[in-house]
């Protein structure tokens, strides 16, 4: 093992200077014990975009994280996931504590994103006027431009307890109350004190970018998009997804669970067998509902469009929503969009020269409009098969419909208008199914409504494509793109709208996706991303997956739904199958 001509080694005495390792192999050097931030302030790019956070020796850091030794950094900046949301969880602080600066007997609370960058927020016992979201926004601009510190401290869980009964915080009183942990980080800004589940920028200095702009009963706090993290993108209208926020939340009002703490106190209550069978009872009501309104659409509607971001459960609703059909006289035909795909040597290439499968352009519109046509006027078609292994489109099943017969079509374009090419629109009813996650951990604290899909999806990719949790994070990223560009713009293109969301449901998905999550490998990026994942997860109390019933929605992510081998009754040559 030891050559001749060995090294000189000798003991040495700890140099006062430290270095940091940039990706691209530059090196700063600086006193031991300098906060990161200062060693990459001194960077050309560190305002290009803005660097709000960093990865130190794979581990995410704040700016204010001293380097005691030599060490690997990555910037993380506003066009970073990570650093998107650092800045998110840093101006809802500093909203927060103008807020309770400003208005000391109301209450806010920070409800649900928005698609253009940012939170709808409301006032509980109240609302504000016009005048007095102007004045919020500009004390929070004065703020800013006072560039106070947010500083970090680490709390003993009965200090921070106290602290939040004595603001009459009931919320985070009770969802503290589960905490695992002896210690809390408590953030400061001025005199307002709270936990956010994350890490923050230094100092209010960082935080130019935002505005207050009124929404209905409230007002939604803007933020940029993580492609364009300096410029605040036009808030475009969104009444229905907001409908379908606002009908979630009276179903947490029903069943008495508006935060992560009153769902904690229910479980340990012994009530999650009613939580679970009330949440479900929702699902079945809301998907009869819209059975009935394509029933009495049915005589011109007769093809329905289902479409949704990934793990949003379209497959199971659309057999759901098939049997709901079937209960009420009519019988659907399942078209699948994906035997439509052109031979994959014809697949669009993206920007980085992949072959794109979720462009239009992946998919035979012209075919598909052709057969869609023929079908509706009773004429016998020979559909397509997309052959996955070959990458081949291949001959079909000969199919014709019965008179009146509806065609469910689900797929990621469903709500494009240039999906159908020449049929009319109103020969169709549109269907937008999302996990529209509106339970938070507390009034200031969201939930992602992307974190849940992420979740679900980390747990179908294990069971059924035999996926580790680091490659479901790893492709994530691309998945996202692809909602943002080919799902997102067109939601309000619906019809009606289905939100999957359970409230219960992190409860059963967190101990069935630990130990997948822990067992991505330290020194990875997907790592960071699984320990935010499992940190996340210990706000919950966990359920036995077994109360959840076998139709369930949730059943396409855990396994053994009693859906997954139903097939419609559908009409071949003139007779009927089962």
């Amino acid at each position: 093992m030891f050559s001749t001509n060995e090294p000189s080694i000798q003991l040495c005495e700890k140099r006062p200077t430290v270095e940091i390792h940039l990706p691209d192999g530059r090196v700063l050097c600086g006193p031991r014990g300098t906060a990161v931030g200062y060693f990459l302030r001194s960077l050309p790019e560190w305002h290009t975009p803005q660097v709000v956070g960093a990865v130190v020796n794979d581990e995410l850091r704040e700016l204010t994280y001293p380097i005691s030794m030599d060490a690997r950094v990555t910037p993380v900046t506003m066009a970073d996931a990570d650093g998107a949301r650092i800045y998110r969880r840093s101006i809802t602080f500093l909203l927060e504590a103008a807020f309770e600066e400003l208005y000391p007997d109301m209450m806010l609370l920070v409800d649900h994103s928005v698609a253009s960058g940012g939170f709808f927020c409301k006032v509980q016992n109240g609302a504000l006027t016009l005048e007095e979201i102007e004045k919020l926004e500009q004390r929070m601009h004065q703020m800013v431009a006072e560039d106070l510190p947010l500083e970090r401290r680490l709390v003993p869980l009965s200090e921070a307890i106290a602290y939040f009964q004595q603001k009459n915080y009931t919320d985070k009183v009770q969802l503290l109350k589960y905490r695992r942990r002896d210690m809390l980080v408590l953030y400061r800004l001025k005199d307002h004190q709270d936990y956010h589940h994350g890490y923050m920028v230094p100092s209010t200095g960082f935080l130019k970018w935002f505005a207050l702009r009124p929404l209905q009963e409230g007002f939604v706090l803007q933020y940029p998009r993580r492609h364009s993290p300096d410029l605040l993108l036009p808030m475009p209208a969104y009444p229905k997804l907001l409908t379908a926020f606002r009908q979630y939340e009276q179903w947490l009002t029903r069943l008495g669970i508006e935060s992560v703490g009153a769902l904690n106190a229910a479980i340990e209550a012994g009530r999650a067998k009613e939580v679970i069978l009330i949440s479900e009872a929702l699902h079945e009501q809301q998907i009869a509902e819209i059975a009935e309104q394509i029933v009495k659409r049915a005589d011109q509607a007769r093809i329905v469009l289902i479409a949704g971001p990934s793990s949003s459960g379209k497959t199971t609703f659309s057999k759901r929503l098939a049997v709901q059909l079937l209960a009420q006289g009519l019988s659907p035909f399942a078209l699948e969009m994906d035997n439509y795909f052109v031979d994959r040597d014809k697949t669009p290439l993206d920007e980085d020269g992949k072959r794109d499968y979720e462009s239009m352009g992946a998919l035979n519109t012209v075919v598909m409009q052709d057969h869609l046509k023929r079908l509706l006027a009773g004429e016998e078609v020979q559909l397509l098969h997309y052959n996955f292994k070959t990458g081949m489109s291949e001959p079909g099943e000969v199919m014709d419909l019965v008179p009146g017969q509806l065609i469910i079509l689900e797929g990621i374009h469903g709500l494009n208008p240039e999906l159908l090419g020449s049929i009319s629109p109103d020969q169709t009813f549109r269907i937008y199914v999302s996990c529209l996650t509106q339970l938070n951990l507390d009034r200031y604290n969201r939930i992602s409504t992307t974190d849940s899909r992420l979740i679900r999806r980390t747990l179908r990719d294990a069971r059924e494509r035999g996926y580790s949790a680091q490659q479901t994070i790893e492709r994530w990223e691309m998945v996202r793109r692809g909602e943002k560009r080919h799902i997102f713009p067109y939601q309000e293109n619906a019809d009606a709208m289905f939100n999957s969301a359970l409230v219960f449901e992190l409860s059963l998905l967190g101990p069935l996706v630990e130990p997948l999550l822990r067992q991505v490998p330290h020194g990875t990026r997907e790592y960071v991303e699984a320990k935010r994942l499992l940190s996340f997860l210990q706000w919950f109390q966990p359920l036995d997956p077994q109360l959840v019933p076998d139709n369930s929605i949730l059943r396409e992510f855990i396994g053994d739904s009693i859906l997954r081998d139903f097939k419609l009754w559908q009409h071949q040559n003139g007779q009927e199958l089962q």
